[in-house]
C-alpha cells in the first residue's frame, strides 16, 4: 500500500474524526482490569499525553526534544495527540535514578518508556506498586496491530508477559533472525592474506594467526607494535561470549536443556581462563584491554596496530572500513565465525538478542486515557505507522520503488553532512517500534563486508542463550544483592587471572569464594524464573 501525505490521517477534519472515534470507544465494554475500567468510564478524546522517554543518543546532537523532530510532528499531525516529552539523561543508569526520582514524587507521566525487566522486582514489581497497568486485556481489545503479531509470534508474547499472564509495554521488537545479532569477532582480512592466513575457525587456528599478527609485522611500519587482540570487557565478558563459548558453556548464565548453569563455576571455564592466561603472556592481547576507553580504542584502530576485536556491526565494522577507505584503501575489517574447539563444528554460545529488547512504553495508573492511549500507541505497529517509524515521510526521506521504502539522499548523503544515524534520527522514531528488516539493510548491512560480518555472527547455534526470565518480586531484592557481590568479584579475578597476578593454582579458592557469595542460590533462583517462563 502506498502511503502518502494525501492518504494518511492529517488535516482537521481527519483528527476530528479520530477524536469521534476514540470517543465512541470509550462506550464499549472496558477490560477486566479495575483500574483501567474506573478510567475506562471518564475517557475523552485524547489530545495531550506526557512522555517519558529517553533520548536515542544520535537524536541528541539534532535535537533538544523528541517535537523537534519531523517523525513526531508528523504522527502528532496524523492522531491529532500532542505530547509533552520529558527526556531524561541518557544512560541507562541515569535513566533508572530518573524513573526512581519520578515513582517516588509520585508524578509519573502518563507513558514511561524504560527497560521494565531491571525494575527493581521486574515488571510485576511495576505493576504491584501501582507504577504502571497491565495491558493484556487492553491489547486484546483495542490493538489489532500489535494483537496480531502477538498471535503470529507466540515466543514474542511470552517475552513481553511477566510469569502471571501479565503484559506490562508496548514492545521494541525485532522479528526476523538476522536481526537479532549484531556484534562479533572481527579480524583484519588484509593483514590475513598479506601473511598467507584464513580466517580462524578454531581456538588453536586462533592462536596461530595472533602469534603471526605479533610477530609478522602486518601493518608494514617496521616496528613490533601490533595488538593482535584487543578486548572490550563489556562485549568480551557479557555480551559476546567470544572464545569461551567454543567450550559450550556462556561467561555468565545458560541453560542446557531447561537447566540452569553459571558459566565461571563450569569446569570448562577454567580451560578458558588458562587460555587467555597463555595470550595474555605471550603478548597477543592488549596489554591496556582494562583500561582502555572507546577514544584510545579507536586510535589503535585507525593507526593500523589492532589485528582483531569484538565490535558492532555499523558501529565497529561499517565504521572503521568507511573511516580507513581512503587513508588505506586495502585495509578491511571483516567479521568471522565464533570460534570452536574442533574443526567444523558450530559455536554453540555467541551474541543474541531476544525478539523483544527489553524497552517497552508502559502506560501508568496516572493516565486518564488508557484506552485512547493503546489505540495511539498500537498505530506505531501497522502500516502505515511501519513506515514512519521507520523510514520518515515518503517523498522526504524515503521514496517507495517496486514497493519498497528507500532511503533518499537526505538520509544516505545529507546535504549539510550529517552522518547517517544523526540524519535518519529527525525522521524515523523511537522505542516503541517493529523494527523494520529493511532498515536494517540499508542501514546495518549496507556493504558485502557488513552483510558477510552478521552472517558469520549468526552461525552460532545459541540455544543455550536465556530468554528472558524474570525473578519474582519476592526472588528479585535477594538475586540483585548476590549477583551485586559477584559480579564484582568476578570482574577483579578474572583480570587477575588474565593478567596472571592470580596464580592458576589458586583458581578452585576462586570457585569456593564464589560458593561462599550465594552464587548457587542465585541460579536456584534463575532455575525457578526460567521453569516459570516456560509455563508461560
Amino acid at each position: 500500500m502506498k502511503v502518502t501525505l494525501k492518504n494518511v490521517v492529517i488535516g482537521s477534519t481527519s483528527v476530528i474524526l479520530i477524536a469521534a472515534m476514540l470517543s465512541a470507544c470509550s462506550s464499549t465494554t472496558t477490560p477486566e482490569s479495575s483500574s483501567a475500567a474506573s478510567a475506562a468510564a471518564t475517557t475523552k478524546p485524547l489530545t495531550n499525553l506526557t512522555y517519558f522517554l529517553e533520548m536515542n543518543n544520535n537524536a541528541a546532537p539534532v535535537s533538544k526534544n523528541y517535537n523537534d523532530r519531523e517523525v513526531y510532528k508528523e504522527l502528532e499531525k496524523r492522531t491529532g495527540v500532542k505530547v509533552e516529552y520529558t527526556h531524561p539523561p541518557i544512560g541507562p543508569e541515569q535513566v533508572k535514578q530518573a524513573l526512581n526520582l519520578m515513582v517516588a514524587s509520585n508524578n509519573l507521566t502518563d507513558v514511561i518508556d524504560f527497560n521494565w525487566l531491571s525494575y527493581p522486582g521486574g515488571p510485576e514489581k511495576a505493576i504491584n506498586d501501582g507504577v504502571i497497568i497491565d495491558l493484556k486485556d487492553l491489547i486484546d481489545k483495542y490493538a489489532p496491530n500489535l494483537s496480531k503479531i502477538l498471535k503470529e509470534n507466540p515466543e514474542v508474547k511470552k517475552q513481553i508477559s511477566t510469569d502471571s499472564g501479565k503484559i506490562y509495554s508496548f514492545p521494541d521488537l525485532n522479528l526476523k533472525n538476522e536481526q537479532l545479532t549484531y556484534t562479533g569477532p572481527v579480524i583484519r582480512q588484509d593483514w590475513l592474506e598479506k601473511l598467507g592466513l584464513t580466517a580462524p575457525t578454531t581456538v588453536d587456528e586462533w592462536y596461530t594467526v595472533l602469534k603471526a599478527f605479533k610477530e609478522k609485522d602486518p601493518n608494514g611500519n617496521g616496528k613490533a607494535d601490533e595488538i593482535p587482540f584487543h578486548i572490550n570487557t563489556d562485549f568480551w565478558l557479557r555480551d559476546s561470549s567470544f572464545l569461551v563459548g567454543a567450550w559450550g558453556i556462556g561467561f555468565e548464565f545458560y541453560q542446557d536443556n531447561g537447566v540452569v548453569k553459571y558459566g565461571v563455576t563450569q569446569p570448562e571455564f577454567k580451560e578458558y581462563v588458562k587460555t587467555m592466561q597463555k595470550w595474555y603472556k605471550e603478548g597477543l592481547l592488549d596489554p591496556e584491554y582494562a583500561t582502555n576507553d572507546e577514544k584510545l580504542f579507536d586510535a589503535k584502530v585507525t593507526g593500523e596496530r589492532i589485528g582483531s576485536s569484538i565490535v558492532l556491526a555499523g558501529g565497529g565494522v561499517g565504521k572503521f572500513n568507511q573511516l580507513m577507505k581512503d587513508k588505506n584503501p586495502k585495509f578491511v575489517l571483516q567479521g568471522v565465525t565464533y570460534p570452536t574447539l574442533k574443526k567444523g563444528d558450530r559455536a554453540e554460545i555467541g551474541q543474541k538478542v531476544n525478539y523483544f529488547t527489553g524497552l517497552g512504553a508502559a502506560i501508568t495508573k496516572a493516565n486518564k486515557n488508557p484506552i485512547e492511549t493503546v489505540k495511539y500507541l498500537d498505530y506505531r505497529y501497522g502500516e502505515e505507522g511501519n513506515l514512519l517509524f521507520n523510514f520518515g515521510i515518503e517523498g522526504v526521506s524515503y521514496t517507495m520503488e517496486n514497493g519498497y521504502p528507500k532511503y533518499t539522499d537526505l538520509i544516505m548523503k545529507n546535504p549539510q553532512g550529517l552522518p547517517m544515524a544523526q540524519a535518519l534520527s529527525k525522521y524515523a522514531g523511537s522505542s516503541p517500534k517493529l523494527i523494520d528488516v529493511r532498515y536494517n539493510e540499508q542501514y546495518s548491512w549496507t556493504t558485502p563486508v557488513l552483510k558477510q560480518s552478521v552472517k558469520n555472527w549468526s552461525d552460532a547455534i545459541n540455544k543455550k542463550k536465556m530468554p528472558p526470565v524474570t525473578p519474582s518480586p519476592e526472588e528479585s531484592a535477594k538475586f540483585a544483592s548476590i549477583m551485586s557481590d559477584v559480579n564484582t568479584y568476578v570482574g577483579e579475578m578474572f583480570n587477575k587471572f588474565v593478567m596472571n597476578a592470580e596464580p592458576i593454582e589458586n583458581y578452585d579458592t576462586f570457585i569456593k569464594k564464589l560458593k561462599s557469595l550465594n552464587i548457587d542460590e542465585a541460579i536456584k533462583i534463575q532455575q525457578a524464573a526460567l521453569d516459570r517462563y516456560n509455563k508461560r
